[in-house]
């Protein structure tokens, strides 16, 4: 007798075949038939009026932390994801020396905005070295399963010490040769590749760049000929090429990549987005990628399926009167419901208004503080493509208010809690015209999603969602792909990219890594904040509808939403074969 049926369901096998009605038959955590099954089962699940898919694969998150505390691994678990790959960025918390526990929650805490709080009180620190952190992982069952980089900045401080966190540091032959070894040892464990950041948006909580930010062709060379050496594992990096204007500096950026990927014979992807300052780089580097791939490079972009959007709230990390110093003050000092009710005293009101009036910076920062006419309330379903005529300087606009003082009311809104979507990044033109064309160009990855981190300003662990459910049905441009392109992107082709050759597609002999979706009632509700991590920490929290069920390698993990606290997941070692 089976274990499992799956009866009725349009299946989208995962490998961009044609959608076709089927059963799935399930035995032992495999997929076992796919077609008109006429055996007998323990357990049959009725998919008509659905579709059945694989589990998506969400090659970019950073659950690194959160692995242990959680078993759940929210939102990606939510949303459909059953495989993860974490330590992305070149960030996470192994290896990691005694003394050094601190810094690395502080660089968690900066580049990755996941309260450290939470992270002093929730990590277990039961490793030192990578294959130490993977065994404890091993240890542990989860929802999904999972597997890590090495990353380079804790790879770095665990050689170089204090140095290996200042970017200007350079380290000396030896210490390269000690991180090669390293990394040799980690992946031999069953680390997934190396992960380096190259972008000075990556800083700590005391503000301080990146360690890797600056890391010379020398001393990344050297690092991943462990991956040449052992035959084994990706390279994943994010650099600035994608936001400057500045040719060279791009130019040099890709040079270094396709070095990286030359000198290893290895798979390399890295993160391609688009920003105010250069709305065309995106082509430029997906031209330059095209060119590695001719020359027999493995070379990726990762993109993600909608803006990168910063969530306000006066709730959450982020609002646009941060950069006054009676907001600082009350929201550095006061739980959320002391800060709520501080921030809607008129006097309070007052006086960060006169502040906010005089308070500028550059970058990101000046734009959420005064970037009204990119401020929207989030609606439900979320409209992730909103229009301008609908933002808070249209609002005020029309009511003939004063902007600011028009936005701070709005932000008091539901006890304080009204959220607020500003799109930041993938959104120059306003519109969702770019990101079709980074979806649909060559040697692209569907990634991004940074899953378990950004925990108070952005929620994007909901990409599969929205990947599937925005551009099935089509952006307000018109703009739309078929679905089994979209199903592919996200589990066969990146499963293919991490050498998880097991899962991924419909098929006998494939893991029973599958979803049952009505595509019909497929959204997103606004995200939540809640406070469920350690030490009462808070974050945004984003489900999802339309998912009538999970299964995790045969397991039921998710009906219609809601967790049925089966783990079935757990530690994925490198590559896996069928």
């Amino acid at each position: 007798m089976l274990d499992t049926v799956i009866r009725n369901g349009v299946v989208i096998d995962g490998a961009g075949a044609p959608a076709r009605r089927a059963d799935v038959a399930i035995q032992d955590g495999l997929i076992v038939e796919v077609g008109k099954v006429s055996g007998a089962a323990r357990r049959v699940i009725d998919a008509d009026g659905a579709h059945v898919t694989p589990g998506f694969v969400d090659i970019h998150t950073h659950y690194d932390g959160q692995v242990s505390w959680d078993a759940l691994l929210a939102p990606s678990s939510i949303n459909g994801v059953t495989s993860a790959a974490m330590g992305n960025c070149g960030v996470g918390f192994a290896p990691a020396r005694v003394d050094k526990h601190d810094f690395l929650i502080g660089l968690l805490e900066g580049v990755e905005d996941i309260p450290g709080t939470a992270l002093a009180e929730g990590l277990t620190w039961d490793w030192e070295s990578f294959p130490d952190y993977l065994d404890a992982i091993g240890r542990r069952q989860y929802a999904i399963d999972l597997g890590a980089h090495m990353p380079h900045a804790a790879l770095r401080v665990f050689v170089m010490g204090e140095r290996g966190a200042d970017h200007t540091a350079m380290p000396s032959d030896d210490e390269i040769a000690a991180m090669e070894r390293l990394t040799f040892e980690a992946l031999e464990a069953g680390a997934l590749g190396f992960s380096t950041s190259r972008t000075y948006a990556h800083r700590a909580r005391n503000g301080a760049s990146i360690g890797t930010l600056s890391a010379s062709q020398a001393e990344l060379s050297g690092i991943v000929q462990a991956l040449k050496r052992s035959g084994k594992g990706v390279i994943q990096l994010i650099s600035d090429a994608y936001l400057t204007a500045d040719d060279d500096f791009a130019q040099d950026e890709l040079a270094l990549i396709r070095h990286l990927a030359s000198s290893t014979g290895r798979r390399l992807s890295f993160t391609v987005q688009q920003t105010d300052e250069a709305p065309d780089r995106w082509r430029h580097i997906f031209g330059e990628i095209a060119g590695m791939n001719a020359d027999g490079l493995d070379v990726s972009a990762q993109v993600a399926p909608r803006p990168i959007g910063a969530i306000l709230s006066f709730a959450a990390t982020t609002s646009p009167f941060l950069l006054t110093a009676t907001y600082r003050r009350i929201a550095g000092s006061t739980t959320v419901d002391q800060r709520l009710a501080a921030l809607a005293g008129p006097t309070v009101r007052d006086q960060i208004l006169r502040e906010h009036a005089s308070a500028h910076n550059k970058g990101f920062a000046e734009l959420i503080a005064h970037g009204f006419d990119r401020m929207f309330r989030m609606s439900d379903p979320v409209d992730y493509e909103p229009s301008a005529d609908s933002s808070l300087a249209a609002e005020a606009a029309r009511a003939g208010r004063d902007i600011a003082a028009y936005a701070y009311d709005v932000f008091l809104e539901n006890g304080g809690r009204r959220l607020i979507y500003m799109p930041l990044i993938n959104y120059a033109r306003g519109n969702l015209d770019d990101t079709f064309g980074m979806m649909t160009s060559d040697h692209t990855l569907y990634g991004l999603s940074d899953g378990g981190a950004h925990c108070g300003t952005i929620c994007d662990g909901s990409f599969p969602t929205t990947t599937i459910g925005l551009w099935s049905r089509g952006s307000k441009s018109g703009h739309s792909i078929p679905l089994e392109s979209l199903v592919h992107g996200y589990t066969q082709r990146n499963a293919r990219h991490v050498g998880w050759l097991d899962r991924g597609v419909v098929a006998p002999g494939y893991l029973a890594d599958l979803n049952i979706i009505e595509m019909d009632t497929l959204d997103l509700s606004p995200p939540e904040i809640v406070q469920d991590l350690p030490a009462g920490g808070v974050r945004l929290l984003q489900t999802a509808r339309g998912y009538r069920a999970t299964l995790k390698s045969g397991t039921v993990t998710f009906e219609n939403g809601l967790w049925t606290g089966a783990t079935p997941g757990g530690l994925i070692r490198g590559e896996r074969r069928r």
